[in-house]
């Protein structure tokens, strides 16, 4: 089994990222990240401390708004409203899952296109569906594909299947394959499961996000695949594992959790505050 670890990409990313920001620097403009979280979810919690590592090793300002659990739906989008209209704010992450009882889509679709570094706006993702050239893609999406290509994957004619159809990550992820011509087949909760294991053990590269610990199997797969694992679960021991049991007989190729695709997210995020500011400057 070869792994494809995330951090060799992660700084491959952070040095062409740099790079760029250095020059916009010099320019007179401080990149700068706002980060939104309501509540204390430790999991936010978690990723925003790697958001503000990457950000200060790549050069990236962060300004962080912690809101109480209580606040209302009304004060949030007042919040967002403000940070679209600071000129000195250039990106703007909103932690999710928000609170239950608040309207995420509503929410998201308020921050404003030009400012939405995850790509949760509506607009956004119909950039990302319609294949522009100047779209920011969800950044686990992206990352998967960021490591293909720094291992030098070929995509172009391949057998793809991918398992999840989530806005975050199964749909934008599939339509970055297609872009790089891979033929793709999405499958999902309702897909009968012979159907499934048929198609993931015909496919020539496999990515899994449906968020289930060990889920997908060694029934599922055959020599010679590359695996995408994108999930972060937490298994019966109380260890982080990903959506695939790891422990197969074949020879594959496959992103290890932790240490692969979440490896890149961060730098992912970084670089598209970067292609934000690059799309306004334009």
């Amino acid at each position: 089994m070869k792994l494809l670890k995330g951090i060799d990409v992660a700084n491959q990313i952070d040095d062409k990222t740099r790079e760029k920001l250095d020059e916009i620097r010099r320019i007179g403009i401080t990149p700068t990240l706002a980060i939104v979280r309501v509540g204390e979810d430790e999991g936010q919690i978690s990723y925003e401390r790697g958001a503000e590592k990457r950000a200060d090793k790549v050069g990236i300002n962060v300004k962080k708004y912690i809101l109480d659990s209580s606040i209302s739906e009304k004060e949030l989008l007042e919040k967002i409203r403000a940070l679209n209209e600071d000129d000195n704010v250039h990106g703007i992450l909103l932690m999710r899952p928000l609170p239950s009882g608040m309207n995420e889509k509503k929410i998201c679709d308020e921050i404003l296109p030009e400012k939405d570094v995850d790509c949760c706006n509506t607009i956004s993702l119909g950039n990302v569906f319609a294949g522009d050239d100047n779209a920011i893609y969800p950044c686990t999406a992206k990352a998967a594909l960021e490591i293909l290509k720094y291992y030098g994957v070929n995509l172009a004619g391949k057998r793809i299947v991918v398992i999840g159809r989530s806005l975050v990550i199964g749909k934008p992820v599939a339509m970055l394959l297609l872009a790089e011509n891979g033929t793709v087949t999405i499958c999902h909760s309702k897909t009968e499961a012979d159907d499934m294991k048929k198609l993931v053990k015909e496919a020539d590269i496999v990515v899994i996000a449906i968020g289930k610990a060990k889920a997908i199997d060694k029934t599922y797969f055959r020599d010679g695949q590359t695996i995408i694992d994108v999930g972060i679960n937490v298994d019966d021991s109380g260890k982080l594992c990903g959506d695939v049991d790891a422990h197969m007989p074949f020879d594959v190729t496959l992103t290890p959790v932790p240490g692969g695709v979440g490896s890149c997210t961060t730098s992912v995020l970084m670089s598209n505050l970067k292609l934000l500011i690059e799309n306004n400057l334009k």
